[in-house]
């Protein structure tokens, strides 16, 4: 008998849209106190500066408002597991609009401040299953923005990084949410059940083929921390660094996840 069929995963759209507007804030709090010279900075997705990172940013938001100011789009529906794959192929067409918004938008704040006004203004009238056009195809409201989560802690990461001193918090439902989506389209990826993949507090996997587990400790597990695990899926972190910085556990012999990540490019 084929195993059962496994249930998506379902999020509360409530927590979902307060945890977008709070990673936000957490974002433009920090990015309003950046120096001329810390804008300047590198960072380590290619040759985008820190500047046209923080303006990144807003683009998550501001893809919400747009996609809800313009026509509601037919079907059928992105899933969203299927989001994770599709992003890679829209990679040129991002950067080229990440560099013409930063050119255009010398002052990041009132940038920032029109973005979450024009999305807190949007926001709260429209329905969680009203389809939005995005740049991989038409999602509902709620599904992506589950996605904005993504989006903001992955770059939230990325702009710690590249200013060790910004300490940009990660509000707990956002990081939650990113984590559990990740985790989720590794399985969708690699179905199975021979080896469990658990990111403590906030989820835990089944996936790869091979003999299914039952009862007592899987003997293919692997354990790592939430933001590493992050790092992990969209290939900020290597699957072999991680392992020799003992950022990631692995016991089994099919708990090598190398060969399935990063999930995103």
């Amino acid at each position: 008998m084929p195993p059962a069929k496994k249930r998506p995963r379902t999020y509360d759209p409530v927590r979902t849209r307060a945890a977008v507007l709070a990673q936000f804030g957490n974002v433009r709090a920090a990015v309003r106190d950046l120096d001329p010279e810390q804008l300047a900075a590198p960072t380590a997705l290619g040759d985008w500066t820190v500047r046209e990172l923080a303006a990144h940013l807003t683009m998550a938001l501001e893809a919400v408002s747009r996609a809800l100011d313009g026509p509601e789009p037919t079907g059928p529906a992105l899933t969203l597991l299927d989001w994770p794959s599709a992003t890679a192929a829209r990679a040129t067409e991002v950067d080229d609009d990440v560099r013409a918004l930063a050119a255009a938008e010398p002052d990041l704040d009132a940038l920032y401040a029109r973005t979450e006004a024009r999305f807190a203004e949007r926001l709260p009238d429209a329905p969680n299953g009203r389809l939005l056009a995005t740049r991989v195809g038409a999602m509902t409201l709620a599904d992506y923005l589950v996605t904005r989560t993504v989006e903001l802690v992955v770059h939230t990461d990325d702009l710690n990084a590249a200013v060790p001193a910004l300490g940009i918090p990660y509000d707990r439902q956002a990081l939650a949410a990113c984590t559990r989506l990740l985790a989720d389209a590794l399985a969708a990826k690699a179905p199975g059940a021979s080896t469990e993949v658990r990111v403590p507090p906030y989820a835990v996997v089944q996936c790869v083929p091979g003999p299914r587990h039952t009862r007592g400790t899987p003997p293919n597990v692997v354990e790592t921390d939430p933001l590493t695990w992050i790092r992990l899926a969209t290939g900020r972190t290597r699957w072999r660094t991680a392992l020799d910085d003992a950022k990631v556990t692995a016991s089994g012999e099919r708990a090598d996840l190398g060969g399935l990540l990063p999930l995103m490019g």
